[in-house]
């Protein structure tokens, strides 16, 4: 089965082809306002493979345009190859050796979000809270488990930690696993705020 697996949602970017006899991996300090180097390493990782069985993205949650960007591509490439798509949330996909993690991550406005991943699942959340009630949070949690961020917030004692393509394109050849089909969208922490034009003056 060859697998592409696409990951744009935090700052560290990554692409992953694996197929029945190689593997094929890309990581690049990623730049939301500027898509060029996601680009030319899709190009060089397009060069490996023939045929496509699946294409999965990371869904987040994370940064929206990165993620947009991603689906959009996949959505290309599945258009072109017939590969099938689907979505996982990419905090499911986190670098860590231990088989149960805490997720967090600053959903701006005084807000942060709290998850927790067993076994590259989602158990728990993702959940919007305040750094108090996230502070109790994890205090009540103890200490055995894990807490990850994919951007520095020291207040929680987190350890930096990003999604891998990698570990996305090997959990695509899960076939019990449950991912998520067409539409693709990104993770949403809260509805989208929508600042509205004022009314003109008659």
């Amino acid at each position: 089965m060859n697998v592409l697996a696409l990951e744009l949602s935090t700052s560290c970017g990554s692409l992953a082809l694996l197929s029945e006899d190689a593997e094929v991996t890309r990581h690049w300090p990623n730049d939301r306002k500027n898509s060029g180097p996601f680009f030319q390493h899709l190009a060089d990782i397009q060069k490996q493979f023939i045929r496509l069985d699946v294409i999965i993205v990371g869904l987040g949650p994370g940064s929206y345009a990165g993620t947009r960007i991603a689906i959009s591509a996949a959505i290309g490439m599945q258009m072109a190859s017939g590969a099938r798509l689907v979505g996982l949330p990419s905090i499911c996909a986190m670098e860590c050796s231990e088989p149960e993690y805490f997720m967090i991550g600053d959903a701006r406005r005084q807000t942060f979000f709290f998850a927790r991943i067993r076994n590259h699942d989602v158990v728990e959340g993702p959940t919007l809270m305040s750094e108090f009630d996230l502070r109790e949070k994890l205090t009540g949690a103890g200490d055995q488990v894990p807490v990850l961020a994919s951007e520095k917030l020291p207040q929680f004692g987190s350890e930096i930690k990003y999604p891998s393509a990698r570990i996305l394109a090997s959990l695509a050849r899960d076939s019990n696993r449950g991912f998520i089909s067409s539409p693709l969208e990104p993770m949403y922490l809260r509805e989208p705020h929508i600042t509205l034009p004022k009314p003109i003056a008659s």
